[in-house]
């Protein structure tokens, strides 16, 4: 066995979900599964003007339902909500204050209209962000995170790869139970009706 740097091992960590595990099955996400609401009072991504919560976000047609604070318990969020939660919150934002991207927020991001477009933009930065993490090298881990993680400015880089690539894993794997869940709660709706 070749040692491998801790960059390796961090970038192989999500890597290899994102091959083996989670990226597959968000192949073929059709447009009713992106806006599914399995339950009444769900946070999603709508068209502007059409939000359920106290704030609408997204520079586009399309606006991301959140509020400040959360609410206890939180709404229910949608396949599409969880994508625009790590496409923007876990990864743009990320990709922005520490690899080059073009700043961005909750406020500013264009939501996606279609999952194809979600999926799209996923790609870019998931892509984005591992090649970012690529780039620090080792020494690039250790140093302190900076300003734009607020109380964790002095933590390293380290530490903020790991947090990054926790939440990618949990939030895209909802997405995945999300499917499911839609798959099998279509099947059973046809198979009443018939």
């Amino acid at each position: 066995m070749t040692d491998q740097t801790q960059n390796a091992l961090l970038r192989d960590q999500l890597a290899w979900h994102w091959t083996n595990q989670l990226r597959k099955r968000l192949d073929g996400l059709t447009d009713d599964e992106y806006f599914w609401e399995p339950v009444p009072g769900c946070w999603s991504v709508r068209p502007r003007g059409t939000g359920v919560a106290p704030v609408q976000a997204g520079a586009g047609a399309m606006t991301i339902d959140f509020a400040m604070p959360e609410p206890d318990p939180a709404p229910f969020t949608t396949i599409a909500w969880r994508l625009g939660h790590v496409i923007v919150g876990v990864l743009a934002v990320r990709n922005a204050a520490h690899f080059g991207r073009t700043p961005t927020d909750y406020r500013s991001f264009t939501y996606a209209a279609t999952a194809s477009e979600a999926l799209a933009q996923l790609d870019a930065e998931y892509a984005t962000w591992l090649a970012g993490v690529e780039s620090l090298g080792e020494a690039g881990l250790a140093r302190p995170c900076g300003q734009a993680e607020g109380p964790y400015a002095e933590s390293p880089m380290a530490r903020l790869v790991l947090h990054i690539h926790r939440e990618v894993i949990h939030h895209l794997s909802e997405v995945c139970l999300l499917r499911d869940l839609y798959l099998h709660t279509q099947q059973r709706t046809r198979r009443e009706a018939s």
